[in-house]
């Protein structure tokens, strides 16, 4: 009984995660069960690991288990230049192209009511902190094409206007409603490419 008990706990666990469903919960906690003690414990070390040691990056909120993100460190990037994503998903598809060389912004999350999710809520105070301090002359807007992403794209394209830098948005190679982590490589170039002004 005990062990049919954890192994509910356990499947719940994985239950929590994002786009995982039942049979997928399910099949994962049967594959920790197979492991063996040794395996099992270095599963639950990396695990307690990655919860201690990966912070925020204090200058564009990436994920980062240094100081200071391996982006934020490169000088060779262009520093001038801002790509503000949703998410690091978002930011990892971008880099995947790699066709941009500037610096990120990830917001963790989108401004949605309805979600009660507001301004608030996401990393926009620490974007016009950066860009209050100078030097930054484009915000690339890439959110996601969906209502929400738009309605973030718009709420912060107006808090930068009056601060003096070009906002632009990426071009509409990406379908509408769609999530970027999704988008292909290809289909993130050209709206890359085709940003514009907003």
């Amino acid at each position: 009984m005990e062990s049919a008990v954890s192994f509910e706990k356990l499947t719940e666990q994985f239950r929590k995660m994002p786009g995982i469903g039942s049979k997928t919960a399910m099949r994962l906690a049967f594959y920790v069960l197979s492991l063996s003690k040794e395996e099992a414990g270095e599963l639950s070390d990396v695990i307690r690991e990655a919860s201690e040691k990966i912070h925020r990056c204090p200058i564009c909120c990436n994920l980062t288990d240094e100081d200071i993100c391996p982006v934020c460190k490169n000088t060779a990037r262009k520093q001038s230049v801002i790509c503000v994503v949703e998410n690091v998903e978002a930011l990892m598809a971008i880099e995947n192209t790699n066709e941009y060389n500037g610096t990120y912004h990830v917001l963790h999350g989108v401004i949605s009511p309805l979600d009660d999710v507001s301004p608030d809520d996401i990393a926009i105070k620490e974007l016009l902190s950066r860009i209050e301090e100078g030097g930054i002359e484009e915000v690339i807007m890439a959110t996601g094409s969906n209502v929400e992403g738009e309605l973030t794209a718009m709420y912060i394209s107006k808090l930068l206007k009056p601060l003096g830098v070009i906002v632009s948005r990426l071009a509409y190679g990406l379908p509408v409603g769609s999530d970027l982590q999704y988008a292909d490589s290809v289909t993130l170039m050209r709206a890359i490419e085709g940003r514009k002004t907003i």
